[in-house]
């Protein structure tokens, strides 16, 4: 088996912490704030259909890139505390 000394564990916990953490943060808020700009863009659409379906492709895809950046911070932590406990 191979072991992780605990420097090794606390140099990928400070990576964690203070790299990828806000880098996934700051992602999660671009998501929202593209889903909250396709509500805005649907809402403001009024009768012109082609900017509704604009305001409704960037809901989508802020949702998607809300349930991405979730798995993505799922996925990293048990990949870390994987090595970590190793």
């Amino acid at each position: 088996m191979l072991a992780l000394s605990s420097s090794a564990v606390n140099f990928v916990d400070k990576i964690k912490v203070y790299i990828l953490n806000p880098i996934i943060g700051f992602m999660f808020a671009v998501a929202i704030v593209v889903f909250i700009y396709g509500i805005v863009e649907y809402m403001l659409g009024g009768d012109n259909e082609d900017r509704r379906k604009d305001g409704a492709k960037h809901m989508t895809w802020g949702v998607i890139g809300i349930f991405v950046m979730i798995s993505v911070f799922g996925i990293m932590n048990v990949i870390i505390d994987f090595w970590a406990s190793v």
